[in-house]
């Protein structure tokens, strides 16, 4: 008997392995992806402006970084003692003017490298559902808890997502013209904005992506991480207590789904080790002074150092 489906998850045209250099930009859902990946000690960088939801906010930061386009001035605002940009996470802020401008500058700088660096991009849309400031007609990224009389709120278009993502993608391989790239659709439920809304929100996200992928299918892909969730895992003990984020549990299961199709199997066996590793790093001893446990001291720091010299990148 079987008790649920199982959602086919194509085997990627691209699988990475440990000389990748991976990119993960969107949702909290690209940040629950990276970390794994830095779990396992793959060469990663992530979100570099913060959690962003919306394709096209994503666009707009892409460009500022390839086009080393510098934040200003009237690029930001101050409020509650803090300065902020619209453009970016609420955790990105700073109470010194100057200081934070720097630090949007430097972050403009830093995510040129890595966009001209990285082999493999991996992008997690959240919503479509996105808010306009009033006073520029500009969509923001984050509203960062000001009054909601200041934005109008409407969600995109499948054609503006569409070229939202096109434009990311034409960007980066302005500069980066070998990158690979892996899209997905966050599970994560966006019911604030309504339960039927979050479906509207996803069903655009969905159909704008898969605009993209019929045209360009050899460096692009599509990883269901959606429709795992929702199909697979569709009962809510695999969701965190809020009953909108998935569990580690399923994010642990989503994960393992993720490495059969998107990471190459010549490096699964290095990935065990790691795993080991950590493990052994996180353990906890009883006697930390024991012969039997600086014996396995030893041997754990043999096990890093081996690893550490094959992938100097590499650090426990």
């Amino acid at each position: 008997m079987q008790f649920r489906t199982k959602v086919p998850v194509q085997q990627s045209s691209f699988p990475f392995d440990y000389n990748a250099k991976i990119m993960s930009l969107g949702s909290c859902f690209a940040v629950n992806m990276a970390q794994k990946l830095e779990y396992y000690k793959f060469e990663n960088s992530c979100n570099p402006f913060g959690i962003i939801f919306n394709p096209v906010s994503i666009e707009k930061l892409v460009e500022r970084a390839v086009n080393k386009d510098f934040f200003t001035e009237q690029d930001i605002f101050f409020h509650n003692d803090l300065w902020y940009c619209f453009e970016v996470h609420s955790e990105i802020s700073n109470p010194d003017k100057e200081a934070f401008l720097d630090l949007l500058n430097q972050l403009v700088e830093d995510t040129n490298k890595q966009i001209a660096q990285s082999t493999h991009f991996l992008i997690t849309y959240g919503t479509s559902w996105v808010y306009r400031n009033i006073e520029n007609n500009l969509i923001v990224a984050n509203c960062h808890k000001l009054s909601q009389k200041l934005f109008t709120k409407e969600i995109l278009s499948i054609e503006t997502i569409q070229t939202a993502i096109q434009n990311t993608l034409s960007l980066i391989q302005s500069v980066n013209p070998e990158a690979q790239f892996t899209l997905t659709v966050s599970p994560v439920r966006h019911i604030k904005d309504g339960f039927v809304e979050n479906q509207r929100s996803k069903a655009h996200l969905i159909s704008g992506i898969h605009s993209v992928l019929n045209s360009k299918l050899t460096t692009h892909n599509y990883f269901p991480s959606y429709e795992i969730m929702m199909d697979e895992l569709r009962d809510y003990r695999f969701y965190a207590e809020d009953m909108l984020h998935p569990s580690a549990l399923a994010v642990d299961y989503i994960w393992e789904r993720f490495k059969e199709a998107s990471i190459s199997e010549s490096v699964f066996g290095v990935m065990d080790e790691v795993e080991n590793i950590q493990k052994s790093l996180a353990h906890k001893p009883f006697n930390p002074n024991s012969e039997s446990h600086l014996k396995f001291e030893a041997n754990l720091r043999k096990k890093i150092t081996k690893l550490e010299s094959q992938y100097p990148f590499m650090k426990f």
